[in-house]
């Protein structure tokens, strides 16, 4: 696999915010003539979107694109639209499943088409305090296997659903997230993925041989004022993504610190984090 150097360290086109339009209603046409003519109207694009139990002590939020069927005697809602979907694994924050990755889950299920798994690495918990979200995260990394048996657990599940083309599954993480992203990408022995998306991603994996592991595309968005995660420590990384002949688009933002793509943080910028969305849209829909 040839590898694709790209290192991005400007913002010049601003795109439209990434939230999803609403979508457009829909009503059964007028039945003027024949009494006995049913009119059908089939529409795609809703959204299912529930907690399932995937791994022992873990609720994932789960969310796909539905297909509602409407007469004039009945409504009828299909668990997808009738063909398999690819499927992304989506790894929280240091704030666990909260509305901003709900919200996440929505607009990429919605915009895209794929079915969206959010994996919970912190057995139900969110919070908005940042000294417990310190206390999850080493709690996480104080048992590594255990997180990554539960991201593995989450590439089984949506796998298995009947609607899912199970050779088609990516991850994406912000953050802490990013970092477990990383994770799940090297230990996927048993069920390879097609790409692989980290934010800023924590702790930043750059030996070589570790990363050799990886058989797909990578996706890396960086900031280069991010003290978490030095400007250094991003080239090294691509130079061994190089080297190992993997795949990747790193893309760093010049003037930015942690979490810009945030919402709800201090660092939130939201015409980089709109740029860096239509990036990762256009990464899915090339490599999934």
């Amino acid at each position: 696999m040839s590898a694709t150097n790209i290192l991005y360290k400007a913002n010049p086109t601003v795109y439209a915010q990434t939230n999803a339009a609403a979508l457009a209603s829909h009503a059964l046409a007028a039945n003027t003539g024949n009494a006995a003519t049913i009119t059908t109207i089939t529409n795609e694009g809703l959204e299912i979107k529930k907690d399932v139990k995937y791994f022992d002590g873990a609720s994932g939020y789960l969310v796909y694109p539905s297909t509602t069927t409407t007469t004039a005697i009945s409504t009828t809602t299909t668990g997808a639209t009738g063909k398999k979907l690819p499927a992304v694994i989506m790894i929280h924050e240091n704030r666990g499943i909260n509305d901003n990755i709900r919200s996440m889950a929505n607009n990429l299920a919605k915009q895209a088409g794929y079915v969206i798994l959010a994996a919970d690495l912190f057995k139900g918990v969110s919070t908005n305090d940042p000294s417990q979200a310190i206390q999850l995260v080493k709690s996480v990394r104080g048992n590594p296997q255990e997180a990554i048996s539960n991201l593995q657990a989450a590439v089984k599940y949506v796998s298995s659903l009947p609607f899912v083309d199970s050779s088609k599954v990516a991850s994406i993480g912000w953050c802490f997230g990013g970092g477990q992203s990383l994770q799940l990408a090297l230990h996927s022995e048993q069920h390879p993925l097609v790409a692989t998306i980290l934010y800023y991603g924590t702790p930043l994996v750059t030996d070589k041989q570790d990363l050799s592991k990886i058989k797909w595309p990578v996706l890396g968005i960086f900031r280069d004022h991010d003290q978490a995660i030095p400007l250094q420590q991003i080239n090294v990384f691509k130079a061994a993504l190089d080297a190992d002949g993997i795949t990747n688009q790193i893309h760093i933002y010049k003037g930015l610190g942690h979490a810009f793509a945030n919402p709800s943080g201090a660092n939130y910028a939201p015409k980089q984090t709109a740029d860096a969305w239509q990036k990762t849209l256009a990464f899915l829909k090339k490599y999934v």
